[in-house]
């Protein structure tokens, strides 16, 4: 089966995450499928994408498939890693990209959605942040797009905390652009892009490269590079690290030392 389908209509290109077995986990074939859709946008000039979970979707995206991330002592989210990809592959795109959401936004999607121009959620979706859960050290630059797009003790809190907030408390954060009712969102995002669509593409395209430069434009020393690497190597090679997947695998609860 497919992990995505595309829909393509009057300059706009629709990609469906169609995995819900394993929750639109963001699998490394599932992100091949998006950033292909892309991809294939990309080369026929599409003015706007939208990428949406399944209509009337419990989950939009489960985040990172845990199944795939290392057990051994290495990083579990570098540069090469598919989340990193797909994150690149949606701010690098040259126009924008809208997030239809329903249902619940967990871990690495939340950044997914995020990464996204604009954000469309129904009253029902949720967003939470769970590296802590599973004893993961968050990428550098995932940090930094978190930080860029939500107010930094809110951020501390999801992250510390991670738990869920519910769609109320998103769109007053900034999260989502819009909520709107689930039997209304498809219409409302395709009305949405209809209108990005109808503009300049060039304009808007030179307006999202000089936002996405602008907004990556900061200023870290060697040594504070070196430090914060540092931080990650710590819990990539503790014990704790080794037991949150473990125990995600085993579907219970761990049992962290800090160690």
């Amino acid at each position: 089966m497919d992990m995505v389908e595309v829909n393509v209509a009057d300059g706009i290109g629709v990609i469906e995450m169609n995995n819900p077995a394993k929750r639109n986990a963001l699998s490394e074939g599932l992100i091949d499928g998006v950033m292909a859709a892309l991809d294939r946008f990309r080369a026929e000039h599409l003015r706007v994408a939208i990428l949406r979970a399944q209509p009337g979707a419990k989950i939009w995206s489960s985040g990172h498939d845990v199944m795939e991330l290392p057990v051994t002592r290495r990083d579990p989210l570098g540069w090469a890693d598919p989340l990193r990809k797909i994150i690149r592959h949606i701010t690098e795109f040259p126009a924008p990209v809208i997030a239809l959401i329903e249902g619940g936004v967990w871990g690495g999607a939340c950044e997914v959605a995020l990464a996204c121009d604009l954000a469309v959620a129904t009253p029902e979706s949720s967003f939470a942040i769970t590296p802590a859960k599973l004893g993961i050290p968050y990428n550098i630059t995932g940090l930094l797009n978190f930080m860029n797009a939500v107010p930094l003790h809110v951020l501390k809190e999801l992250a510390f905390t991670a738990q869920p907030i519910g769609a109320d408390r998103a769109f007053q954060l900034g999260f989502v652009n819009h909520l709107i009712p689930a039997g209304e969102i498809e219409a409302f995002t395709m009305t949405l892009a209809g209108r990005i669509a109808a503009n300049a593409p060039l304009s808007v395209g030179a307006m999202k490269e000089s936002m996405r430069i602008l907004a990556g434009a900061h200023g870290v020393s060697p040594n504070a590079f070196e430090r914060l690497q540092g931080l990650r190597r710590v819990v990539w090679d503790s014990d704790d690290y080794q037991e949150g997947i473990k125990a995600f695998l085993e579907k219970r609860k761990p049992r962290f030392t800090g160690s």
